[in-house]
């Protein structure tokens, strides 16, 4: 998400680091191409109006136009911007990210939207996020009346979640198995009931009297609209509708993974007043991550995510098989089990491009890195790869001849070409390994990461 809007404002940026001292003719030209972009990116007109004026009215000031970096003063101006358009910012009551539970058991969580929007889906993640993160027993319950095996597929998600699904009952009505949710979630001692409400094609007054009579009837703590970021500004109208309609307490969107613009996203919480608290990036019901507005903002301007980088990787990897992996690579000693492993974790943590997404000034790289392929197909074809390997060859890649190769290749349904491109890699890998076991932590610090590379014998680089 944001990919088009973030290459855009940072060819802007670009241009104002080039010019060095810059004049209010300078910010002037500046705002107008911010405005440009946002507009193309398909933000609200409003939200634009709003951002690009605030943006000229903090910019023009003399601390800027006389400061040592003007143009870092810029982009600050402009971070800011858009961390108070995404609902943050200094001064403003920030709730905790995500879900909130603050309320009695068991505690009530309305989801609604459109059809084909992700809320059965999302119901899942949600289901399972909470029952993993935490630590909660939580309920199911489809109120979907209409859509043939709407029960069905929420009953086989909370199967994959670990979670439970309310019993489906042939005819009856969306407000009866709520009342009945809530009935078995009170004497079975659930923490959370996650109520999936049915979705229309489009919104209609049939959809909105059912939502609002289920929301009467449950009082629930979270009202939650799921729209889907790929519909850009029907998602914001779709938002506003249900918040006059119905009222909302957050939005989650989905396919975020597949919204190159992200308009929608800056706009939500100008047009709705409710905050964004969730992001769904995929199918797998592992793929749902908090909404921080201020590190959406560094995403977008090409800063990074560092902090989400983290907090993915200390989720998803195995702390006690990364502690014996770097054990095994401050002796220098690293094979392709160990390799293989590594490739499972990294699958793990979600698709290599929204990892990639996460690193400083990786936007910049985005050709290469589409013509380098970098997807968790390849993650998936290397693991066969070894997968066809012997325990033997797996632990000493040096006796892979060429006739081992085209065994290996046949049996992973892959090239001879990809199995030298995976050795290739691993070489690379164990060689730099190599050179941390040499260098230690004391020539680490002294020659930092370009003692590493090839040639630097571990010197320091000048």
């Amino acid at each position: 998400m944001f990919e088009a809007l973030s290459g855009k404002l940072n060819g802007v940026f670009d241009r104002l680091r080039r010019r060095g001292a810059l004049t209010e003719a300078d910010v002037a030209e500046a705002s107008r191409e911010v405005r440009i972009a946002l507009l193309e990116a398909d933000v609200a007109l409003p939200v634009v109006k709003d951002i690009v004026s605030k943006v000229r009215e903090r910019a023009v000031g003399a601390n800027v136009i006389k400061s040592v970096s003007p143009a870092q003063q810029v982009i600050k101006i402009v971070n800011d911007c858009l961390v108070e358009a995404l609902g943050g910012g200094e001064g403003v009551e920030q709730a905790p990210p995500g879900i909130s539970l603050q309320a009695a058991s068991p505690v009530p969580i309305l989801m609604i939207g459109l059809q084909g929007s992700g809320k059965t889906t999302t119901s899942g993640k949600i289901a399972l996020r909470l029952r993993t993160r935490d630590k909660k027993k939580v309920l199911l319950a489809s109120l979907d009346v209409h859509r043939p095996a709407a029960q069905l597929q929420l009953e086989t998600l909370a199967k994959q979640a670990g979670v439970a699904s309310l019993p489906i009952v042939a005819g009856q009505t969306p407000l009866q198995i709520a009342a009945r949710a809530m009935e078995v979630a009170r004497g079975e001692l659930y923490d959370v009931v996650i109520l999936d409400t049915a979705g229309r094609l489009s919104i209609d007054e049939a959809l909105m009297d059912e939502v609002a009579a289920v929301k009467a009837a449950t009082r629930p703590h979270e009202s939650l609209l799921v729209v889907d970021a790929m519909t850009g500004q029907d998602a914001v109208q779709t938002a506003r509708a249900f918040n006059e309609r119905v009222g909302i307490t957050g939005i989650v969107m989905t396919r975020v993974d597949g919204d190159a613009r992200g308009g929608a996203a800056l706009s939500m919480r100008a047009v709705t007043g409710a905050p964004i608290k969730l992001l769904g990036a995929g199918e797998k019901l592992e793929a749902l991550e908090d909404f921080h507005p201020d590190r959406i903002a560094s995403r977008i301007l090409g800063m990074g995510d560092i902090v989400s980088l983290v907090e993915k990787a200390a989720e998803t990897i195995d702390r006690a098989e990364a502690e014996k992996m770097a054990a095994k690579m401050q002796k220098g000693q690293f094979d392709l089990e160990d390799y293989a492993s590594q490739l499972k974790q990294i699958g793990k943590m979600g698709s290599l491009s929204g990892i990639l997404g996460m690193l400083p000034g990786i936007g910049k790289m985005k050709a290469q890195l589409e013509n380098a392929n970098l997807d968790n197909t390849l993650l998936k074809r290397q693991a066969a790869i070894i997968g066809s390997m012997t325990p033997k060859e797996r632990r000493n890649p040096d006796i892979l001849k060429a006739s081992r190769k085209k065994r290996i290749a046949a049996g992973a349904g892959a090239t001879v070409q990809d199995v030298n491109r995976l050795l290739k890699q691993f070489d690379d890998m164990s060689a730099m390994m190599k050179r941390m076991s040499k260098l230690g932590q004391k020539g680490l610090m002294r020659g930092g990461l370009g003692a590493l590379l090839p040639g630097a014998g571990g010197k320091r680089p000048f």
